[in-house]
């Protein structure tokens, strides 16, 4: 006989529902997403691992020279560095979700955020480059110098960083996966600190002769960008 209109919509629904869980899940560019069971290589991991080592090398430099680079070399005083860095951090607290919303917004072949990792590596060595670069100006025109390539560099490395992070997200659906890239991002994330550390001042003595050498210090920065 003729199936019940509540059967057949049983069956229908059931259909749908066969179909959608056989169609490969897509994302909004129509690129397959990877399925659960997705399993990352080694050196995917230790790929996605360099990127976290390219950025340290520049964190841990700011981190550990920064403060010894303004009063030292380029002869800033320390309450005009430690209001600058204070308005840096301030200005980069407001531009940091502002570049994750425009990157979660951008629609390319590569995805949403993958683009962001080679359109900022140029812009983020060579601000880097101009933040340890000391500029024949005096007095105020030397503070502003000082300011716009501090923010600059700050915005780069935002730019390029904060894309590079979300991009664990989508690597793989897979928790357990995400969690060993993790590991393996923090142990490269380990070696700059240890080639800060120990390179800067060699390197800076070399180039320049003595640790408050402003060539020593912008050649220094220039084979780290170059490496990273």
């Amino acid at each position: 006989g003729t199936a019940s209109p509540r059967r057949a919509a049983r069956v229908g629904c059931h259909t749908r529902r066969s179909v959608e869980r056989a169609a490969p899940r897509v994302t909004r560019t129509g690129v397959p997403v990877k399925s659960e069971n997705h399993k990352l290589s080694v050196t995917e991991k230790i790929g996605y691992g360099f990127g976290d080592l390219a950025s340290n090398m520049f964190w841990q430099m700011f981190a550990i020279f920064m403060a010894k680079f303004y009063t030292d070399v380029f002869l800033l005083g320390a309450a005009t560095m430690g209001t600058m860095m204070l308005v840096t951090r301030v200005a980069d607290a407001f531009f940091d979700p502002m570049i994750g919303t425009i990157a979660d917004r951008t629609e390319t072949r590569w995805g949403h955020f993958r683009p962001y990792l080679i359109w900022m590596a140029v812009p983020m060595g060579l601000t880097a480059v101009l933040a340890f670069t000391v500029p024949d100006l005096d007095g105020t025109a030397r503070t502003v110098y000082a300011y716009a390539t501090l923010m600059l560099m700050m915005f780069a490395y935002s730019a390029i960083n904060i894309p590079y992070s979300a991009l664990l997200g989508v690597l793989t659906p897979d928790s357990k996966e995400r969690t060993s890239v993790t590991s393996y991002r923090f142990v490269m994330a380990l070696i700059p600190v240890f080639i800060i550390v120990n390179a800067t001042l060699p390197l800076v003595r070399y180039f320049g002769g003595s640790d408050t050498s402003p060539y020593g210090w912008q050649m220094t920065m220039l084979i780290y960008s170059v490496i990273a």
